[in-house]
């Protein structure tokens, strides 16, 4: 194993150590924010949604943040393996035209580009996402409070620095800012998965994600402060304005519940580090794992191997301003970034067959 690494929280690793991991010891998925960093971990998606665990039966939920969502969003589509690749190739590819005398896109410009795409993408199958037999989505947003409550030229940058101050006192004073809203699939009988972890961290609410918000609720757990416009009144959830899920919950550093019948949080990372919120950034001691990652099992590249890829890192979103609309120069090195990627699925798989808890190191 040269480009992944595995850590673990130590209940994790103990029951590895005594109990191997099969498909079915899957219990939660979850899907990070961090935009084109997610590129990287395509191939173990597919090798996850599309071979390895539907080898069990097991109910498992994904929750996803941002590209996190739209990545787990898309493993509940029929055939995940070529989902996930249509996925990446969109990604890549992906190009918004300046108009004439435009030197760069306005935030509504994007926001209509990105429902569009979107739409393009979803069109016709969201029942796909929704009435998976096995897994259960929460696509996570961030819905605004006090300042936050509206987006505006002033209000917007004033609040958001109004929830940087109240982050850096502590997590639970930035749901005074903005709030945790997780749209999560319903039962035939209308009934809402039960969230996978525990909400006493942050001021949190639930909704039912159904046809009639799925697109509204993904956009908005993709829709990145002053790059694109908040998603407003979702049908169904309490109005004001949503953002990117990555901002309460960047790399979802959640208190996942405990489960017997399937422990184990699986989760296909681009890092080791398990960030909180997008604010924590700053702040290096809120980067260390806890006793909510217990049972925690992260697939990572190693960082060795990272600075192998072209420009010694993963795929990110400097890359827009690196290479502009030179859209053909930018998607070539982001291919070949993820090509290389394949070593990580490969490594996986070849670990899978014989799992020697050894090479876990401790999260």
């Amino acid at each position: 194993m040269q480009a992944l690494r595995l850590f673990a929280g130590p209940k994790a690793r103990q029951h590895i150590r005594d109990h191997g991991l099969v498909p079915g010891h899957v219990g939660t998925v979850p899907g990070a924010a961090g935009g084109p960093k997610g590129l990287i971990l395509g191939p173990l998606d597919r090798f996850l949604f599309g071979d390895w665990l539907m080898r069990s039966d097991q109910p498992i939920d994904l929750i996803g943040a941002s590209i996190g969502a739209w990545r787990v969003a898309t493993a509940c589509l029929h055939d995940p393996v070529e989902a996930l690749s249509r996925l990446e190739r969109e990604y890549i590819g992906q190009r918004y035209e300046l108009p004439p005398g435009q030197k760069r896109l306005t935030a509504d410009q994007i926001s209509a580009g990105f429902a569009a795409n979107l739409q393009r993408f979803y069109g016709g199958r969201v029942d796909e996402v929704l009435g998976h037999s096995r897994y259960r989505l929460h696509v996570v947003t961030s819905r605004g409070r006090r300042l936050l409550s509206r987006d505006g030229r002033w209000r917007t940058p004033a609040g958001y620095l109004g929830a940087y101050v109240a982050n850096a006192f502590s997590r639970a004073a930035l749901g005074g800012w903005l709030e945790r809203v997780v749209f999560s699939t319903q039962s035939a009988a209308g009934a809402v998965a039960e969230l996978p972890f525990d909400t006493a961290d942050l001021h949190t609410r639930q909704v039912g994600l159904h046809a009639g918000n799925f697109m509204q609720a993904l956009q908005a757990s993709c829709s990145i402060p002053f790059v694109l416009r908040p998603v407003a009144d979702i049908p169904d959830a309490p109005r004001g304005v949503y953002w990117d899920g990555g901002i309460t919950d960047y790399h979802l550093h959640l208190r996942y519940r405990h489960r017997v019948d399937a422990p184990i949080v699986l989760y296909p990372h681009f890092q080791k580090a398990v960030v909180p919120g997008w604010l924590d950034k700053a702040w290096r001691n809120r980067h260390r794992s806890s006793s909510a990652l217990d049972w925690m099992l992260v697939l990572a590249p190693d960082t060795d191997w990272v600075r192998s890829l072209p420009n010694g890192k993963l795929p990110d979103r400097t890359d827009f301003n690196r290479y502009g609309m030179d859209v053909g120069a930018r998607s070539r090195v982001w291919h070949v970034a993820v090509s290389e990627a394949v070593r990580l699925a490969d490594e996986w798989a070849q670990w899978l067959e014989r799992p020697d808890p050894d090479r876990i190191e401790p999260l």
